[in-house]
């Protein structure tokens, strides 16, 4: 076992599937001899060469373009793009090409590749920087989305993801990529995508989450149990598409009560869709109404501003209160 932070499991996972598989291939914005703006592919260049650590130019459009090339030759490209607020760029890539290639050619050309990216805010980014824009992604069929929560689900996610025949889109919450430590195996670890998991047992209460949210979100569920003596049920949701419904779902049926945490806006949020299932399945089985401490609609603020808008562990507490009091 390592005890890693998220940016060195990455790291690993990236190492690991290049070692064993000479068909993968990392490319991006500076990820060769910079290894990447946040470092996730360091010492990746000097160990498997320019030709397998691929500089790119700065553009989006062409790192989506080149891996769906890659990946429709059969091998595994992981492209990075620097920040999730520029890969608005190369979402005609992702949505026309990559997510379409494998239904358009009734399986013949299954596009393996990976396009990871940091997300979301509270690093003092500058705007186009602190985007949480995954619901784009989730939304357009054949393409699978991922945000893992954790160094060693993020290691095994990564590995996953590399080896799914379809494109993924690794979300990476860059606000907690070095904000703590966990064992980590050395030895090969798979986490199947689309497979939430229980971060914290309870029967009072679901709260559901997911990325650098599940951590606030686990933080105000330990002062439930303190100050209310209310044991929340927290589901680190790890994947949006699939989204697996049936863990939140058996949840939120044997507690009544839910409350959905996410930094992405209000409005078509990936709240919105769980609370729609959890509505259509369960419905009766609700004792409260559902919900949701999310971002606010409007343009990320800058770093003078941007706690304000992230959820924080008060605003959770007042939603799980209110639930619990209706």
């Amino acid at each position: 076992m390592a005890n890693l932070n998220m940016a060195d499991a990455l790291n690993l996972a990236l190492r690991q599937e290049m070692d064993k598989d000479e068909d993968v291939i990392v490319l991006g914005e500076d990820v060769g001899v910079d290894g990447g703006v946040f470092r996730i592919t360091d010492g990746l260049l000097d160990r498997f060469g320019e030709r397998r650590v691929i500089d790119t130019p700065v553009a989006e459009t062409a790192i989506a373009g080149f891996a769906i090339g890659m990946a429709a030759y059969g091998l595994k490209p992981v492209g990075e793009m620097q920040f999730s607020g520029f890969s608005y760029q190369g979402f005609h890539q992702m949505e026309s090409h990559a997510a379409r290639l494998r239904w358009r050619s009734r399986g013949r050309y299954p596009i393996s590749m990976v396009l990871r990216m940091p997300y979301g805010a509270g690093v003092h980014a500058l705007e186009h920087h602190s985007e949480s824009r995954e619901v784009y992604y989730a939304h357009t069929p054949g393409l699978k989305m991922v945000i893992p929560s954790t160094p060693r689900n993020a290691r095994a996610l990564l590995v996953s993801a590399i080896r799914d025949p379809d494109p993924v889109v690794f979300l990476e919450p860059k606000a907690i990529y070095r904000a703590f430590r966990e064992e980590v195996p050395e030895e090969e670890e798979t986490l199947p995508l689309g497979q939430s998991r229980t971060a914290r047992q309870g029967d009072d209460l679901t709260m559901i989450s997911y990325g650098a949210m599940l951590h606030r979100t686990l933080e105000a569920a330990e002062r439930l149990a303190d100050e209310d003596g209310v044991e929340a049920e927290v589901i680190d949701l790890l994947s949006l598409s699939p989204l697996d419904h049936a863990r939140f779902t058996r949840s939120a049926r044997n507690t009544g009560r839910v409350v959905i945490v996410h930094e992405a806006h209000r409005s078509y949020g990936p709240a919105g869709e769980i609370m729609a299932r959890l509505i259509e399945e369960s419905f009766y089985y609700l004792e409260a109404p559902i919900r949701r401490v999310t971002g606010f609609d409007t343009i990320v603020p800058l770093f003078a501003r941007e706690q304000d808008y992230l959820p924080d562990v008060e605003r959770i507490l007042e939603a799980a209160r209110g639930a619990m009091n209706d």
